[in-house]
């Protein structure tokens, strides 16, 4: 079995796979301060509720945007499973040709995103990519129909304008992120809830209309993320929603460096 796991922001998402199926997946929260002690314990209480012996992975690979956890992860990985992980370095070891002006700025989920929608999404590879991931940030990258990566756009994610809402506007209340009965908010929550959600809906279609536009107009898109379920339906420039693209990322750039 490979294990994947994906060091994120708010949440670390860790995935077991047989071949190319997710068996297991798992969300903890992200927490800068938590120790490899730490970490491991809580992988190890996962694998065994789910009745997964640590003894049957046989390769992990490891993806981080939080550099204070990724020497923590790779320190719990060689303590509670005996083995190295492949970290992904999407400047070295990814497998898809990046043309950023400095590859190495890229974050590793960005490139394993793309790299899984070019994999699994692109078909013929006659067509251009979009991929869209409403993660704590929202980011939006573009594939060339040869496989390049090209670069993106990112944007803050909703929840955190939500937050920053709650945080300058004294009179204003907290509040989730829900699609509301009307655009037009009678109340002043409804009048939040249809700015957050409908501006961010309308976000989305204006920068993917535009990014389509200098692919030359034929780009399939492809959204991940914890509210591409929630966003998708709202808009037809969304093709497929995968929630676990980012675990199939990893799992493929494991397969071609084993390879």
């Amino acid at each position: 079995m490979l294990l994947a796991i994906d060091v994120g922001n708010t949440n670390i998402v860790l995935g077991v796979f047989e071949k190319a199926r997710v068996v297991r997946s798992w969300r903890l929260q992200t927490l800068r301060e938590r120790t490899a002690d730490e970490l491991g314990l809580l992988v190890e209480g996962l694998f065994a509720h789910s009745g997964i012996d640590l003894r049957g992975v046989t390769g992990i690979v490891l993806g981080s945007v939080v550099p204070p956890l990724t020497g923590t992860a790779r320190t719990m990985i060689e303590a509670y499973f005996g083995r190295a992980p492949l970290i992904v370095d999407p400047a070295t070891n990814a497998g898809m040709p990046i043309l950023y002006e400095n590859p190495a700025d890229v974050g590793a989920d960005r490139i394993v995103n793309a790299i899984a929608a070019r994999e699994m999404y692109g078909g013929s590879g006659d067509r251009p990519l979009i991929v869209c991931d409403f993660g704590t940030a929202t980011t939006l990258d573009a594939v060339s129909s040869k496989g390049e990566y090209l670069g993106g756009a990112i944007c803050p994610g909703v929840t955190i304008s939500a937050d920053a809402l709650f945080q300058r506007a004294a009179r204003l209340p907290r509040i989730d992120v829900r699609k509301p009965s009307t655009v037009i908010g009678r109340t002043t929550v409804g009048a939040m809830e249809s700015g957050l959600f409908y501006g961010y809906v309308g976000m989305v279609e204006g920068l993917v209309r535009r990014m389509n536009d200098e692919l030359g107009g034929n780009a399939r898109c492809i959204a991940t993320g914890g509210l591409a379920a929630v966003i998708a339906p709202e808009t037809r420039l969304i093709e497929h929603v995968d929630v676990d693209l980012t675990l199939h990322g990893l799992r493929i750039v494991w397969e071609r460096n084993r390879g």
